[in-house]
């Protein structure tokens, strides 16, 4: 574990330069790290200002070579930043990032989102709001520069993807924006302020779903990217080279594994409530639904329940299990209203003085809410999940450097730990009760899901033969969806909002599952059959103090 005595070292004053050089290039990226002083600015996202950026990754990696490392902790800051500026800079030559357009991690959700982070509660803060929103057309009017660029060189997102971005822009532009400044504090001038710079964005957002309606017609017709470009973008999402082929064969393995796991469940819940149902899930579902113990109804019983269950799980892990320091035991669990649906968690800013945030996005007309199925997800987006991850990382600022603490993000370290903090918070008794138990299982079922989908549909290869939903052949968006329908268990207009996902975002979905199989071959040869509490602390106390880092960074680090 870091020594909060140790001295910045050499490396560690690079790596905090190239923060501070960063940051203000970037100023939703500020925002998003709770740096003050740059709320009201916006990011510039033209070919220059891109450039600009990864001359900075480029400088960095050269300055590497004249520092010789302190100690460990910078062997390991070594290894995560070449791997990670490096992997930037091979992305860069590809133009894919720049141009990437879909429906949940792309400029178009960027520069909405930027407010999701900044205070509210003031007219002093509308008043930064308001600034930011007055110039934010300009990061769409400098990304538009860049995705034309991209298309000049040949790269341009697929057309499903494209059409679906300019839907999205459209709505923020008519629903999103009016409905946000609505909440705007102050005197009546300043509140209308406020509504005039909410449609100064809004005919931003107008103006570039026209920019991406006119690149659909040039855009590839196919939603798949081919085993290359995916390699590629595994290798970022993991931080590790991974058999895509073996990949593929264990996801399917792992997925009839967990269907037949919550078969036993099922049985034992139909027995129970004498539905009749045998070994049928979706008997077992429907009794649970119609139990009103398990139902939520409104958002702010919805949103009282996940601070309630959150709270409950901080309190009693904390010493016996991990060690939660003081300041991460404070979490708000919050209700977003973007419309775009799904869970996420947003981390404190580097003084602490934002604490974490667990947020549920709740789409227009849902008003109904089943416990039972989303008691694991607090599990995974709050303690010992995402929570406390991101805030043991933030804390470890002083004894790391700001690099490690604050940017470095792997998703299958991350998504990784939260999905293995899910099963480890039923192995602790957490989810003894048999419905939250198949609601955990559902949560697996789609990851291992995901990763047969998004594998074999961006590669190419076929369907897996005697699996429910499989119709053999190759993979399409139409199989794509019949799969999914037996095998995820959420609404239509959820799983419609996951299949685009994947088709737009090839190789991040798998990293939750496949991160977690990492992170438990990691616990198992570093515990071996020793799973004592004590064992299990010290394992999750040394893996949790060196932060996020690629994961084949992390093998060599533990």
């Amino acid at each position: 574990m870091p020594d909060p005595s140790r001295q910045p070292s050499a490396l560690d004053r690079l790596a905090d330069e190239y923060v501070e050089q960063l940051v203000p290039r970037d100023p939703y990226l500020a925002t998003a790290l709770g740096v003050p002083g740059h709320d009201d600015e916006v990011t510039d996202y033209s070919p220059a200002a891109e450039q600009e950026r990864l001359d900075l990754a480029r400088t960095l990696l050269r300055s590497l070579d004249g520092v010789a490392d302190q100690d460990a902790i910078d062997t390991v800051t070594r290894a995560a930043l070449t791997e990670r500026l490096g992997l930037e800079l091979e992305r860069a030559e590809t133009h894919r990032d720049i141009a990437a357009v879909n429906n949940l991690h792309s400029v178009l959700q960027h520069v909405r989102s930027s407010l999701d982070q900044m205070p509210i509660d003031t007219p002093g803060d509308w008043e930064v709001i308001t600034r930011r929103m007055e110039r934010m057309p300009h990061s769409l009017r400098t990304w538009s520069e860049s995705l034309h660029e991209a298309a000049a060189a040949g790269t341009v997102a697929p057309r499903r993807q494209l059409l679906l971005g300019a839907e999205q822009a459209r709505g923020y532009a008519h629903d999103f924006f009016p409905a946000f400044v609505r909440g705007a504090r102050g005197s009546q001038a300043q509140q209308d302020a406020a509504v005039a710079a909410a449609g100064t964005i809004g005919r931003g957002y107008e103006k570039i779903a026209e920019v991406l309606t006119d690149l659909a017609d040039r855009a590839p017709e196919a939603d798949a990217v081919g085993r290359e470009a995916y390699q590629l973008d595994s290798r970022t999402f993991l931080g590790a080279e991974i058999d895509l082929d073996e990949t593929y064969a264990w996801g399917v393995e792992e997925l009839r594994r967990i269907v037949a796991e919550q078969e036993r469940v099922a049985s034992r819940i139909n027995d129970r409530l004498g539905t009749g149902g045998g070994t049928s899930i979706p008997a077992a579902k429907a009794a649970l639904n119609a139990d009103p113990a398990r139902i939520l109804h409104g958002t702010e019983a919805l949103q009282a329940w996940m601070q309630r269950l959150s709270d409950q799980a901080v309190a009693e892990l904390a010493g016996d299990q991990f060690d939660i320091p003081t300041p991460l035991r404070r979490l708000e669990c919050m209700i977003a209203r973007t419309g775009a649906g799904g869970i996420y968690y947003t981390g404190p800013s580097e003084d602490l003085s934002r604490p974490g945030r667990m947020w549920w996005d709740v789409p227009p007309g849902e008003d109904e809410f089943a416990t039972w199925a989303e008691t694991t997800t607090v599990y995974h987006e709050g303690v010992p999940g995402h929570h406390l991850q991101v805030g043991i990382q933030t804390l470890q600022g002083p004894s790391l450097n700001r690099w490690r603490s604050m940017l470095c993000w792997v998703s299958g370290h991350g998504e990784g730990w939260a999905l293995y903090a899910e099963r480890l918070m039923e192995q602790l008794g957490y989810l003894d009760d048999d419905g939250d138990r198949l609601g955990m299982l559902d949560a697996q079922r789609l990851r291992a899901g995901r990763v047969v989908l998004d594998i074999g549909l961006h590669l190419g290869l076929p369907m897996p033969a005697g699996l429910a939903g499989s119709a053999g052949g190759a993979w399409s968006y139409e199989k794509a969806w019949d799969f999914m329908s037996e095998h995820w268990g959420v609404s239509e207009g959820q799983q419609r909002f996951e299949l685009h996902r994947y088709l737009g975002w090839p190789g991040q979905a798998p990293s939750y599952k496949v991160g977690q199989r990492i992170w438990e071959q990691l616990r198992d040869r570093a515990v071996g059959a020793d799973h004592s509490p004590a064992a299990l602390r010290d394992f999750h106390a040394r893996a949790l103090a060196l932060g996020s880092l690629p994961l084949s960074v992390l093998q060599e680090a533990l």
